[in-house]
């Protein structure tokens, strides 16, 4: 087990860019007059169908993708590049007749969200299988596996749409400590649930006892605590980055790699604790990027509005790439474990592209479906984005619970397939069923 997990150096950053060109271009955003009539029937049945549909041609594709089919990735990256191309550009001669951009581009963000959050829970479970490669999976220490995304695209999926991004008044720091209490529970729920049946963790992660759901309540609350305008968020963010990058430069990377631990709570959870810093900065910098490119003063014509977000993603993220490609190699390599700025400017740059000489990335791949009339989230797709952290919690207790009974290092590659399959239906459709009946689980 422990030369199953330990010494992964990840893929490349190339392979990466590939599959997550791949995944968008494999998930409709489509929702027609059937499944409007379906859904306006408010009957559990009509809606657990067009849920099942939705799965079928949204989740099932991309589990595939990243198990069985994830060595024909490049295969398919091409002749699909060049058919959504196609698409675009046959469909540029009717764009004056298009309208709704301003709620095509709320869908395009949460479309997006959605997309990170689907790929969060296949990868979550499908890494403990066989079926999984092993270089898409989180690295020890420096590379660029698949999975080292998850965490940064999921602080960056919030900051895009977050109050401050939005400019909603913000809360005091009691109110913020209230507000996140419910992710500290968390944190200690897990802590505790994963020592009690000795569930398998990796120290090297987050330390003896830090969590996710720790570092996320840190970022919400230090973030509530300086309150910072949005249109300056982003320069306090690179800031913060640059001085941690310079200080891990100077000594702080040896120290939180190295096995060696004291008996303070620092030093057991040192990678959780001094990694706040890097999450909050790319917190932060996404906060000032949704504000400048969804939330702003914006041009008011729909498709202007549309046009102008699709071409600041599309030149951003040609930065955040250059920058990548340059600190990586002329800095520090990229380590989602100390999060340093590499780490960030790779996650800022693999969410925002739209597209360069070999990438297409996720949220500006999405954004081109604007261009094809009536393009609209399906039902799954609302009801994970009506409660993305209550679908996150419920991932990762399925998860749990699938490990305590199921040997998955030795299972057969069929069996996990099915396994996974059958763990991201039930996933899907309770989620839906809650939504169904109102169910809603958000604390920031």
């Amino acid at each position: 087990m422990i030369r199953f997990v330990s010494n992964l150096s990840g893929s490349s950053m190339l392979e990466i860019a590939v599959m997550s060109t791949v995944v968008p271009v494999l998930t409709p955003t489509k929702k027609n007059d059937h499944d409007n009539a379906v859904l306006g029937s408010k009957k559990l049945g009509n809606y657990m169908a067009t849920l099942t549909v939705d799965f079928l041609f949204t989740v099932l594709p991309m589990l595939l993708i990243f198990t069985v089919l994830a060595d024909w990735v490049n295969i398919f990256a091409i002749p699909m590049m060049v058919l959504v191309f196609s698409v675009v550009a046959a469909k540029r001669v009717d764009a004056s007749n298009y309208s709704g951009g301003s709620l095509s581009l709320r869908t395009n963000v949460s479309s997006y969200r959605v997309l990170v959050m689907i790929i969060t829970f296949l990868c979550i479970l499908a890494v403990d299988f066989k079926i999984f490669p092993r270089r898409h999976a989180k690295t020890e220490t420096y590379g660029t596996g698949l999975m080292d995304l998850g965490v940064g695209s999921f602080i960056l999926a919030n900051a895009l749409v977050s109050r401050q991004a939005r400019s909603v008044s913000l809360v005091n720091w009691k109110a913020a400590v209230q507000s996140t209490s419910p992710l500290l529970l968390l944190g200690f729920a897990r802590l505790l649930t994963t020592r009690s049946v000795d569930y398998q963790v990796h120290t090297g992660e987050y330390g003896v006892h830090w969590n996710f759901f720790f570092t996320l309540a840190a970022v919400s609350i230090l973030t509530s605590i300086i309150n910072i305008p949005p249109q300056y968020s982003g320069i306090f963010g690179v800031a913060i980055l640059i001085g941690f990058q310079y200080w891990l430069s100077h000594g702080l990377n040896v120290y939180l790699l190295s096995d060696e631990r004291g008996t303070d709570i620092l030093s057991k959870n040192k990678e959780g604790i001094f990694s706040i810093l890097g999450y909050w900065g790319l917190y932060l910098v996404g906060v000032q990027l949704g504000y400048y490119l969804f939330f702003g003063n914006r041009p008011t014509t729909a498709l202007r509005t549309i046009k102008w977000a699709r071409v600041r993603v599309s030149f951003i993220s040609l930065v955040f790439w250059l920058v990548t490609v340059l600190l990586d190699r002329h800095v520090e390599r990229v380590s989602r474990r100390m999060c340093n700025l590499a780490y960030v400017t790779l996650v800022l740059a693999q969410n925002l592209q739209l597209k360069a000489s070999i990438i297409l990335q996720v949220l500006a791949i999405l954004m081109l479906s604007d261009f094809t009339a009536g393009s609209k989230m399906s039902a799954l797709e609302e009801a994970l984005n009506r409660n993305l952290l209550g679908t996150f919690l419920l991932a990762n207790l399925l998860t749990g619970l699938v490990n305590l009974y199921v040997d998955t290092l030795f299972t057969p590659s069929l069996s996990a397939l099915v396994i996974v399959l059958a763990y991201a239906y039930c996933l899907s459709i309770i989620t839906g069923i809650a939504d169904f009946y109102g169910v809603k689980l958000k604390f920031w």
